[in-house]
């Protein structure tokens, strides 16, 4: 008997995939559907578009401005990332924070933040889901979901490789494959490599920790395993990841006094940190997927996952205040304030969560979902503080235990052939245990302290899609979201445990979704009004240098959101996203204390000197976002010459919750060029460019007493060669 030969075809065309809208599908429903059939504001990255964001070794953060209304930044670097959708989400560095922004990964639902920077290879697809999704996406998702889908094993043996060098030699490599193996099992594997050089260099006379900076090596992998048979399958998912690197490098004294331009002299390649600088990350996760469809009924899912994670992270938070443009600056241990600058810990996310999930079939006009979900988090970690010499002066011990238990159930009803009526409904319940033990300084609080918190909500969405003809779709959609209790357990600068009710929101919206002129066009357009009750926000800096949960009576917003996928010829490909989006604080009672030193505050003040945030626009919300790709390609001998170009744009940002003049964020466009040669077979070579214009803004600021910011990476050129299979 001789052995079955796999049979082996390409991957599908990446640009036909990116842009032809009647292959443009979503899962938003937990099902595959037509976008323009889903009563929600989807945004589909793929494709070629996802590959060539995705270079020059670039973490999760490279989705930032790529569609209507998403912002990303970080704090930490690579091992944080913090999303924003439509204004909403959390500036909070804290490993116990919330974010109203879920991500979503090969169906999991990931809670810690620092699970979420898990690295983006081998996709099928990234979707954003924006408003509230909490009836179908496991927990905390009243802003939106980010959610990004693995290619799956496959009925051919398909894959790719890639390989590129570029400045500081950055080096992205990637490679998957996968197939049947027969007997109804599948398998793929894949993995990814990015590296850079230290590129900055710290100028420091005394420093405990390294003379270069901002270098890291970046490993992880996934293994995908998958078994059919009859109305059985299943889908084992194991993967993993190691990052060595350094900490984001806050530069001490970059803003001019009295406006937000960086001071004469500052060089991005150069900083002056006296204190330690380290951070790691390792991660572990699994999940399986069964799905058993009973004939004519409908089919059963379940999700069972595992995800767990430590990372190190020790840096010089005050960015070291000795820059040798800063007057008065001197080097030394110790910042303006008098407190050590050097702090750090590790931390130990483990996460498990179990979901049962029942799809009905189609039962004449209508289908529906019925489903639990289950979710354990327990969280923990050390905060560390050194002295001049590098020994340890406090050792702060967190244990947490964050459970949710939900029960949801949706329906969609066909009222005609036009006409598309869905609802559904989710019963939340959240538990939360904290502990902090251990050594507290500066000043601390005695220890040990147990604080707990509880809370449940009930939440709701109501959708309708019209089509006015096969080309032509309009929608509406009315939903509620819920953000759980948060505890701030922070011991240290005077602050003590505190806690913050349930966060809640209300949202409509309604657009037109389009396929037109033969499937060479598709257009989306977009409107939304969301109120936010009892938001949870964190103020951070000021004198003592403290950081306070607040709770913000309302919090209100609203925008519009477009979309252009157009090929007008064949040789021609153009994407456009736009949005405007309004925020605004509605809280006269609410105020926090305002930087510690340094900064010029144009926030109005009360009369014990705090900033009003009644009025004030959310941080990292800003008003305008953009983005846009032109790719145009010729035939030439055996394959194709090719051009890519790919631009984002936001506007100016406020960094905290209250005005000054240095924390206004000046706009921001970065832009990249592809070129190259793609060969028929499907070897391709190109070069290219990332933030080509070497556009440096800041981006993020801490807010103490010395001016510090972060800001964004500088130009990277390169060169690749990828194959295709």
């Amino acid at each position: 008997m001789c052995a079955a030969t796999p049979a082996i075809a390409a991957d599908p065309d990446p640009v036909q995939a990116e842009v032809s809208p009647d292959e443009i599908t979503v899962t938003a429903s937990r099902r595959s559907e037509a976008s323009k059939d889903v009563p929600v504001a989807v945004s589909v990255i793929g494709g070629e578009k996802l590959d060539v964001l995705n270079s020059s070794g670039l973490d999760i953060r490279f989705l930032s401005g790529r569609t209507p209304s998403l912002l990303v930044g970080s704090s930490f670097g690579r091992t944080f990332p913090r999303f924003y959708i439509r204004g909403l989400g959390n500036t909070d560095f804290d490993p116990t924070s919330a974010q109203p922004v879920s991500v979503v990964y090969d169906d999991v639902a990931l809670e810690n933040p620092m699970l979420k920077s898990f690295p983006v290879f081998d996709l099928a697809s990234v979707q954003v889901l924006r408003g509230p999704q909490g009836t179908l996406f496991g927990r905390n998702t009243p802003a939106g979901v980010i959610k990004l889908d693995s290619q799956k094993p496959g009925d051919v043996l398909s894959g790719h490789a890639s390989l590129s060098w570029a400045t500081f030699n950055t080096v992205n490599a990637e490679a998957a494959i996968g197939g049947p193996l027969g007997g109804g099992f599948g398998l793929r594997v894949s993995g990814i490599l990015q590296r850079r050089d230290d590129w900055v260099t710290n100028t420091a006379t005394t420093t405990l920790g390294s003379r270069k900076l901002e270098g890291y090596r970046d490993v992880a992998g996934r293994v995908l395993l998958s078994y059919e048979s009859g109305d059985f399958d299943a889908l084992l998912n194991v993967h993993a990841r190691d990052l060595d690197g350094s900490p984001r490098v806050f530069r001490a004294g970059i803003f001019r006094k009295g406006s937000n331009d960086f001071v004469p002299g500052f060089d991005i390649k150069k900083v002056a940190l006296d204190g330690l600088t380290s951070q790691s990350l390792n991660s572990f996760g699994t999940n399986l997927k069964l799905n058993y469809t009973f004939d004519g009924v409908g089919t059963l899912h379940s999700i069972t996952a595992y995800e767990k994670g430590k990372v190190e992270s020790t840096g010089d938070v005050d960015g070291a205040s000795c820059y040798a443009f800063i007057p008065g600056c001197t080097l030394g241990n110790i910042n303006v304030g008098g407190f050590p600058v050097n702090t750090g810990g590790t931390t130990k996310p483990k996460e498990f969560s179990q979901e049962l999930r029942f799809e009905t079939a189609q039962m004449g006009a209508f289908r529906g979902q019925v489903g639990a979900y289950f979710f354990h988090q327990k969280l923990t970690y050390d905060e560390l503080a050194y002295d001049g010499a590098g020994a340890v002066t406090q050792n702060v011990l967190h244990d947490n235990k964050n459970e949710n238990f939900g029960l949801f159930a949706s329906g969609e009803y066909a009222a005609n052939a036009d006409l598309t009526l869905r609802a559904g409904v989710r019963y939340s319940n959240d538990r939360k245990d904290d502990f902090v033990g251990g050594l507290a300084s500066f000043p601390g609080r005695p220890l040990p302290i147990r604080t707990k918190a509880k809370g449940d909500n009930v939440s709701w969405d109501i959708g309708a899609t019209y089509r006015i003809d096969p080309s032509v779709n309009l929608y509406a959609r009315f939903a509620t979201g819920y953000l759980g209790p948060s505890i701030s357990d922070r011991v240290n600068f005077g602050d003590f445990p505190t806690t913050a009710p349930k966060q809640t929101t209300i949202s409509g919206e309604g657009g037109i979704k389009t396929e037109l002129l033969a499937n060479v066009l598709r257009f989306d357009l977009s409107g939304y009004y969301f109120r936010t009750k009892d938001f949870q926000a964190t103020a951070v800096g000021g004198v003592n240098n403290s950081a306070q949960l607040l709770t913000i009576d309302k919090v209100v917003g609203y925008g519009l959101e477009a979309e252009l996928n157009a090929r007008p010829m064949p040789s021609l490909v153009l994407t456009a996203g736009l949005s405007y989006n309004f925020t605004e604080i509605r809280d006269p009672s609410q105020s926090i204390a305002v930087c510690g030193g340094g900064c010029t505050v144009t926030n109005p003040l009360n009369a014990a000197g705090r900033a009003i945030l009644n009025g004030n626009d959310l941080p990292q919300a800003p008003r305008l976002i953009a983005n846009w790709t032109v790719r145009y390609a010729v035939p030439l001998g055996d394959g194709e010459l090719f051009a890519f170009t790919d631009w984002a744009y936001r506007s100016k940002v406020n960094y905290f919750l209250y005005t000054a003049a240095e924390f206004r964020g000046k706009s921001l466009l970065e832009g990249g060029l592809r070129g190259g040669y793609k060969f028929d077979s499907g070897l391709e070579v190109a070069a290219f460019a990332r933030n080509i214009t070497n556009q440096i803004r800041a981006v993020s600021a801490i807010d103490f007493n010395n001016l510090t910011g972060m800001v964004n990476e500088p130009r990277i050129i390169g060169g690749e060669v990828k194959f295709r299979f």
